[in-house]
């Protein structure tokens, strides 16, 4: 396991990275790109279910498409071409599905699980 800390320093502002292993370099030079930081790349926690209900329904529509188009129609020419047709109207409708159930499923998992 390894600390890493980072903190800017100087008039440069070169990302400092301080860590137990030698091998760890800086991770950034803030002289190649001045306002560029990770942290604002980041959506706030206020919107931690909609970005989950996101994640959730863009991957299992996506598996769900992959394994029901290959299932119907067979995996041959045109195969991505109509898992990509399936997901155009899978994906959105996952979204408000995922949205929709949460809190039901909130609901149900604290009751089937000890506190």
């Amino acid at each position: 396991m390894y600390l890493v800390v980072a903190s800017y320093t100087g008039a440069c502002k070169t990302l400092k990275v301080m860590a137990h292993s030698s091998f760890l370099k800086p991770i950034m030079n803030n002289r190649q790109c001045p306002d560029f930081h990770y942290s604002n790349l980041r959506i706030p926690s206020r919107y931690a279910p909609v970005v989950f209900a996101f994640f959730m329904s863009t991957i299992m529509a996506m598996l769900m498409c992959i394994v029901i188009v290959g299932a119907n129609s067979g995996i041959s020419t045109g195969y991505v071409s109509r898992v990509l047709l399936a997901y155009k109207l899978a994906m959105p409708v996952a979204f408000i599905c995922v949205m929709a159930v949460r809190p039901v499923v909130m609901k149900l998992v604290a009751i089937s699980v000890r506190p």
